[in-house]
């Protein structure tokens, strides 16, 4: 519990606003349902979801020996919304790239534990290796996932990056977060506009409109897609803002999560004449740089945004 305590309170100290522990176990029902998911082919053309595979289900191949996992969350809500007249933008990349923000929090929590406990071996993850973060982050007693795939936590909603620690050290586990509490409720599945969430709690990765405006690689889009877009230019909110469990959401105090603000005030044409240049000033830092300035200009020119769009 000592150990438990000051890493619990050393996540709140560098600014995680939930902190969770599980037993590090191989994730056989994971195993099955991903194993599925990628025979349907529901990853689209992310063939790195086919790579492995088996260090996405036992923590072990990640880390030797490894007996915990440590998950841990972080609010990006913003303050301001970006204007609706815009080109939209999903909410987790209106500041400083996540990656970078909550690696450098993992690093000094890993630095801390082997500073206070002993030399133990870990390692940290943000978004960035094959770990299914969602399963333990419910394993870890933080919330459920839900009908949209993401995990929703009862106090605050679903707008969380979540970022998981790995290490060979023995630790109480929390319980399992075992209830769902989206019940009957359906609105994230009859909000999205390209039928991506399918019933089970099964996301089809390859219709997404997050997938086609990111993860499409030097692709054209599918002209299926017309007009089902709903102006999202980069990333997708509809399934999160639609849920009722998101009137919890607050407002986020990282500094580095401050909305750049220019992805709050550009009007389509001042999207649309940027250069490449200027786009890698600006967005060199942030997420946005995931799908570049051909990327950008692409999901534009497929959107051909109507008139009330400035």
């Amino acid at each position: 519990m000592k150990n438990k305590n000051l890493i619990k309170s050393t996540a709140t100290r560098l600014g995680f606003d939930y902190c969770g522990i599980a037993k590090a176990v191989k994730l056989e029902d994971d195993a099955i349902r991903l194993e599925k998911w990628l025979a349907q082919k529901m990853h689209g053309s992310m063939h790195y979801m086919e790579k492995y595979f088996d260090l996405r289900v036992d923590p072990g191949k990640l880390v030797p020996g490894a007996k915990s996992v440590i998950t841990l969350l972080k609010n990006y809500f913003p303050s301001t919304i970006k204007k609706t007249d815009t080109p939209k933008i999903s909410k987790y990349a209106y500041g400083k790239d996540y990656h970078d923000v909550i690696r450098k929090k993992l690093h000094e929590l890993l630095n801390t534990i082997k500073s206070e406990i002993g030399n133990i071996a870990g390692r940290g993850f943000v978004d960035s290796a094959p770990v299914l973060e969602r399963s333990w982050a419910q394993r870890s007693g933080l919330g459920w996932i839900g009908k949209n795939g993401n995990l929703i936590t009862k106090q605050n909603g679903s707008f969380f990056f979540i970022a998981t620690l790995i290490t060979d050290l023995e630790l109480e586990a929390d319980d399992f977060f075992a209830k769902d509490y989206c019940g009957t409720c359906n609105r994230c599945v009859e909000a999205c506009p390209t039928e991506a969430i399918l019933p089970g709690k099964i996301i089809d990765g390859s219709k997404c409109i997050s997938y086609f405006t990111i993860e499409l690689k030097d692709q054209l889009i599918s002209e299926t897609m017309k007009g089902k877009f709903d102006g999202w230019m980069f990333g997708c909110d509809i399934c999160q803002d639609v849920c009722p469990w998101n009137r919890f959401s607050k407002p986020n105090s990282e500094l580095e999560f401050t909305p750049i603000p220019e992805i709050l005030n550009l009007s389509t044409q001042e999207w649309q004449a940027m250069t490449e240049t200027t786009f890698k000033k600006i967005f060199g830092n942030s997420a946005l740089s995931r799908t570049k300035w051909k990327g950008i200009q692409r999901n534009l020119k497929f959107l051909k945004l109507p008139t009330d769009f400035k």
